[in-house]
């Protein structure tokens, strides 16, 4: 059961290091936000006290809005975000790319990198120069519920496809920042929100609490755990919900020592009596059984870890165990070790062991024997 607790949550780990890798090249490290609204307003003054961080290093203004790309008789309803130059060193976007190249164009000449979901749902042709398809994003101008109004269009090429979670790939178009800032009427300084990418050492609280104090309250930070807050909270509990059930079953499996020291205070009831004659206290009679359960549970502990230890390096080196499906981004069970992972397990155990030892040692410290009677 060692072994298995090791495994299991050393596969979590790999799961939750691979999933974290994917959103952290879609998401920033912090993202400032509205804190009502769908605009933000960053003037130039307050983008160099922003540049000014030492532990920033860049930042990527975005615009982003609900959009309709049609093609022929295809249509899908995408997210169509608009960002500038900086994106591509914020975001890892540019290895996810499957076909063409990340290539957005300017406003006059927009170009659109779409999800392979959206590629899909709608034929698009990014290998093709003459694969034109139209756009319809809102007319914040419109004064009318007519359709033709309440739409501005326009055709775009799209010059490339990428491919990195359903989540985007299903719902994701870029294009350039200027194209769509002016499709949908924004001002110079005003964007749906920016991105930062800190240093490797900052930490991120502080970062956040330097720009709250530079912005003020009409913007929000969000870090990126907290812009993806759902996510990781769920990957947690899942972690600790099998760490529970596997815990649960290690409990019942201590019963197999309960039963074995209960057998062996009996067996050892003159060696008990002898040792109370030569006057050891019942203290002293419960820790030698203590003790035996500890060792019991050490022993099993370290061969568990070591052979849980011996699996996960075999699968982490030669990618031995399958997944099944070929829609995966990998084709085998990811991997990763973490040393609270071992802390844990074995504190788990010595705790186990302790209390299932503690009723038989206590027994057994009770145990009143006549040396006299059983001669």
């Amino acid at each position: 059961m060692t072994a298995s607790l090791l495994v299991v949550l050393s596969v979590f780990n790999g799961f939750e290091d691979m999933v974290k890798g994917l959103y952290s090249d879609f998401y920033a490290d912090i993202k400032i936000a509205p804190a009502y609204g769908k605009r933000i307003t960053l003037s130039e003054q307050q983008l160099k006290q922003l540049q000014s961080i030492n532990t920033v290093q860049y930042i990527s203004l975005a615009t982003e809005e609900k959009a309709v790309l049609v093609n022929g008789d295809y249509r899908a309803t995408i997210s169509l975000k608009g960002v500038d130059e900086n994106y591509q060193r914020i975001c890892a976007i540019d290895k996810h790319i499957i076909q063409g190249k990340f290539q957005l164009g300017t406003a006059d000449k927009p170009f659109i990198v779409a999800g392979a979901g959206v590629e899909n749902a709608v034929g698009l042709d990014v290998l093709s120069s003459l694969s034109g398809v139209t756009l319809y994003l809102p007319n914040s101008n419109a004064k009318t519920a007519n359709l033709e109004e309440a739409l501005n269009s326009y055709n775009v090429n799209p010059t490339g496809s990428f491919l990195i979670q359903s989540e985007f790939d299903n719902k994701y178009v870029f294009t350039n920042l200027a194209f769509l800032k002016y499709m949908l009427d924004f001002k110079l300084d005003e964007y749906s929100y920016a991105e930062l990418n800190i240093t490797t050492n900052a930490s991120t609280t502080e970062v956040q609490q330097q720009l709250k104090s530079i912005l003020g309250k009409d913007y929000t930070i969000l870090t990126r755990y907290q812009q993806n807050q759902g996510l990781f909270a769920v990957m947690t509990t899942e972690k600790w919900i099998i760490y529970g059930i596997l815990s649960l079953i290690l409990i019942i499996a201590s019963f197999n020592m309960i039963g074995a020291l209960s057998m062996l205070a009996l067996e050892k009831q003159k060696d008990t009596a002898l040792l109370k004659a030569m006057g050891a206290s019942a203290w002293f009679i419960r820790n030698i059984f203590l003790l035996e359960g500890l060792i019991l549970s050490s022993v099993g502990a370290i061969a568990g870890i070591a052979l849980g230890s011996l699996i996960c390096f075999i699968q982490l080196q030669f990618h031995v165990i399958k997944l099944g499906g070929a829609t995966f981004l990998i084709d085998y069970y990811p991997v990763k070790f973490q040393g609270t992972d071992f802390l844990l397990i074995f504190a788990t155990i010595i705790f186990i062991a302790i209390s299932a030892s503690w009723i038989p040692a206590r027994k057994a410290a009770l145990l009143q024997v006549s040396l006299k009677g059983n001669e």
